[in-house]
């Protein structure tokens, strides 16, 4: 009874799974034409939603995302290519809107600045740990006949 119990768990976790995307596209939003809808549904997978920051369009409930998921649809329609209708979404939301942001003009210099930090970092700690290797480390010296005479009177004070 528990491996059919199991078993039942196992495919029902499974469907909800596979079936997770398809809930946030509704019916009265999909293409007729199937391969339509599979480039829309594969522009939608790389647009953010607006309002639910690191989820797809495609997968977002949001009213922002569906109205996002018709214009796509309708650009579709209109026989734009998917990277027309990608850029008409950037024009007019701005870059962030990619999940994957494009690895081109000002970007670079975002994904060029860890790797720089790293590095810059890392030849301070050599310098660094260099010069206090070859420093010279400071040597006592015992208090003149005068200073020691100071001290005994202080102390007795």
């Amino acid at each position: 009874m528990t491996t059919l119990l199991k078993t039942c768990g196992a495919a029902i976790l499974a469907a909800l799974i596979l079936a997770g995307p398809g809930f946030a596209v509704e019916p009265d939003e999909v293409l007729d034409d199937p391969i339509l809808e599979e480039r829309a549904r594969e522009i939608s997978q790389d647009l953010r939603c607006l309002v639910c920051r690191n989820e797809s369009i495609d997968d977002s409930n949001a009213q922002l995302a569906k109205d996002l998921r018709v214009l796509v649809r309708e650009r579709l329609t209109e026989g734009d290519s998917n990277d027309e209708v990608v850029d008409f979404v950037v024009d007019r939301y701005g870059e962030y809107v990619l999940l994957r942001p494009r690895t081109s003009g000002t970007n670079m210099v975002l994904y060029g600045a860890g790797p720089a930090m790293l590095l810059i970092a890392l030849i301070v700690g050599f310098g660094y740990t260099r010069r206090r290797s070859t420093a010279r480390t400071p040597t006592e010296r015992k208090l003149s006949e005068e200073e020691e005479a100071r001290l005994q009177e202080i102390l007795k004070e």
